[in-house]
């Protein structure tokens, strides 16, 4: 088992990484010393699947579980939902010293985070990823928060776990179009923050595809360390941690746009990263050998490209990134790289080159 530290002074937190942590649950909570009454957040699909094992590993360790069920997918991040979840967690006379068991993928870290953040203004809660995507991203760092019909994640709150237990053998079951979109969230650790992990990840996508234990875990641990080295440095996205946003401005727009669930999250910040890269080349000097590796990269995974936005889908794309959260006095802001592993952020760029690069993503 890997174990990657988030350095936050008295709210810092553990990240493990390794097979066999779901039948721990109740254990590695145990050790948390939290109250005895708790509640595991999941979806129908995952539920199906962990949710058993997740409530006896809890019992076993002396807690008192409770199961809340949402549907699985992007429809589930909004207020509607959470108000559903403040309800049974008042039925079940869930208090401050309770705590929330997030089980699932990002949707559910996401929505159950945010729930743990509010209700009761603020329970304990424990991250428990079991998509690729939630593993290297979104259970770390302590972004919560749900949609508004306006956009992705415009209501939420920084809040941070107690701890975090991504276990690998949830990435066994995971559907290939699921696992494949989390590999998005992974290059993009190579193109803002370590070269060397891009180039790693050029040789070893074909492990990784296989879902070989030892790449994964090698892989999984090294995008947690650079997302705890930034969220260390940056925990409210001031600065440093806009860089994590890579590709998003575009992709957010994209799943807005297109109506939440028809691209995945890792699929649309795949075409929103070579957008991005594509404008970095024009912008920032980019080398195009990079561009093309970056391309090349999110191919070979699998993921898309390309977009095709006749004129009434494109204006509403723009009409959602004029409301993206990185908008600063209506200038919509990116992030761009200088070169691979090297990026900057809060960089304007004109409307007339991002319609441009959206026509080369036809």
């Amino acid at each position: 088992m890997r174990n990657v530290q988030v350095p936050l002074g008295d709210r810092s937190y553990t990240i493990k990484v390794g097979g066999g942590l779901l039948p721990r649950l109740g254990v590695e909570c145990a050790q948390l010393q939290l109250g005895r009454r708790c509640a595991v957040i999941t979806d129908s699909n995952v539920g199906k699947k962990f949710a058993k094992a997740a409530l006896k590993s809890l019992s076993t360790s002396g807690f008192e579980p409770v199961l809340i069920t949402v549907p699985a997918g992007e429809k589930s991040k909004r207020i509607a939902v959470v108000e559903q979840c403040y309800d049974q967690l008042a039925a079940q006379r869930l208090e401050r010293k309770s705590f929330i068991v997030a089980l699932g993928g990002g949707v559910v870290g996401d929505l159950a985070g945010f729930v743990a953040a509010t209700y009761l203004r603020g329970i304990p809660f424990v991250q428990m990823p079991t998509t690729l995507l939630a593993q290297v991203d979104s259970s770390v760092g302590g972004k919560t928060g749900v949609n508004l019909r306006a956009g992705k994640n415009l209501v939420g709150a920084f809040y941070q776990p107690q701890m975090v237990l991504c276990d690998l053998d949830t990435l066994k079951t995971l559907p290939k179009r699921e696992f494949i979109s989390g590999l998005a969230e992974v290059i993009k650790y190579g193109v803002i923050y370590d070269a060397i992990l891009f180039a790693q990840l050029e040789r070893q996508l074909p492990k990784l595809l296989q879902r070989d234990a030892a790449t994964l875990a090698t892989v999984i641990a090294r995008c947690c360390e650079i997302k705890a080295d930034v969220v260390g440095q940056d925990e409210t996205e001031s600065g440093l941690r806009a860089i994590l946003n890579f590709g998003h401005t575009i992709g957010h727009a994209i799943e807005n746009s297109s109506g939440y669930g028809k691209f995945l999250h890792g699929e649309a910040i795949s075409i929103g990263q070579v957008a991005a890269a594509q404008l970095s080349h024009k912008l920032l000097g980019l080398p195009s050998g990079e561009t093309e590796r970056i391309e090349k990269l999110f191919l070979q995974a699998g993921l898309p490209v390309k977009i095709k936005l006749n004129s009434a889908r494109r204006k509403k794309l723009f009409a959602a990134m004029r409301l993206d959260k990185k908008v600063s006095g209506g200038e919509v802001k990116f992030v761009l790289a200088e070169r691979l592993g090297k990026v900057v952020w809060g960089q304007p760029v004109p409307t007339t080159l991002i319609d441009g690069i959206l026509d080369g993503l036809q």
